[in-house]
């Protein structure tokens, strides 16, 4: 007797096939360059991560990376295999006095033995979105663990958002609405730790370099700052910090958000910009729901 007609998947099965094969073709496809890309980068990898990587990144001495959640802290290697995490960073009593509750895009410098700068902002929308003050945390790039926090001076800065150290190690950048901040690195220090520290006030103001859009992270290259921003195209721009000039650097179509930079030679690459899967239009990810993931870009020769 011959075999009959070979009955059809469930629907449920046909979907999800196709939903782990839109994800596969998503991860080995790039967002495309746009149009007004310059071409001064090339992507070399997407690497998918959790989903909890969803604020910033940096690279330590060794070139490994660690990632930020609103709260938590999660060290990789550099090849993005998790080695440790601490959900919540930010101490309870820091969060009780101060009512910080959001790690934005942190950087890493040489200082004290190795340090984690994390800065921090707190979340009321009643208060416009922030609760009027800003710190930067420091923490251990080891273990993770919390070391101190300095405040900073409010008629400056209301909410720290993203750092970055320069290469030199001298100075700590920031953002204060659209004008960047340089403070100085002798300041953050455990003499001034709050809450009984004096409050950093920066020793530079610098209009007119910012690009438009929303900043979401920064990180150095060179001489020269890089900076991701959103909405619209997602972009990477870099400034001069000497004159304030800008550049494009990088353009893509992403349907995501943006998030933090870094720069350290890993997974094919020297730039690494962290995306996470969420569109404000409420359309599918470019890169699949409910995972990350981590751009890594080669400079063009």
């Amino acid at each position: 007797m011959g075999a009959g007609p070979v009955p059809a998947r469930p629907v449920a099965l046909r979907a999800a096939v196709a939903a782990a094969v839109a994800l596969a073709v998503a991860l080995a496809v790039p967002g495309a360059a746009s149009a007004a890309d310059p071409g001064r980068w090339r992507l070399a990898k997407a690497s998918p991560v959790p989903l909890a990587y969803n604020q910033g990144l940096t690279a330590t001495a060794s070139g490994a990376f660690t990632f930020t959640s609103n709260t938590g802290l999660f060290a990789t290697t550099r090849t993005l295999r998790e080695r440790r995490v601490v959900a919540v960073a930010i101490p309870p009593d820091v969060q009780a006095a101060e009512g910080y509750d959001h790690i934005g895009d942190p950087t890493y410098d040489r200082a004290e033995g190795g340090r984690l700068l994390l800065p921090l902002e707190c979340y009321s929308i009643e208060r416009g979105n922030h609760c009027g003050t800003g710190a930067i945390g420091v923490a251990d790039p080891a273990t993770l663990r919390w070391r101190y926090y300095v405040k900073l001076d409010p008629r400056d800065i209301k909410k720290a958002m993203w750092a970055e150290v320069s290469p030199d190690g001298r100075s700590l950048w920031t953002q204060s609405g659209s004008v960047l901040l340089r403070y100085a690195m002798r300041d953050v220090r455990r003499a001034n730790a709050a809450p009984t520290g004096k409050l950093l006030r920066p020793v530079q103001r610098l209009r007119g370099a910012l690009p438009p859009g929303q900043m979401t992270g920064a990180a150095f290259s060179g001489r020269r700052m890089l900076v991701a921003t959103q909405p619209g195209p997602m972009q990477v721009w870099s400034i001069d910090l000497r004159t304030g000039k800008r550049r494009l650097e990088i353009e893509r179509r992403i349907r995501g958000e943006s998030e933090g930079l870094a720069v350290t030679r890993a997974l094919g690459g020297t730039l690494h910009w962290l995306v996470a899967p969420f569109d404000p239009e409420g359309r599918p990810p470019t890169y699949g729901p409910g995972r990350g993931v981590l751009l890594t870009f080669r400079r063009r020769r």
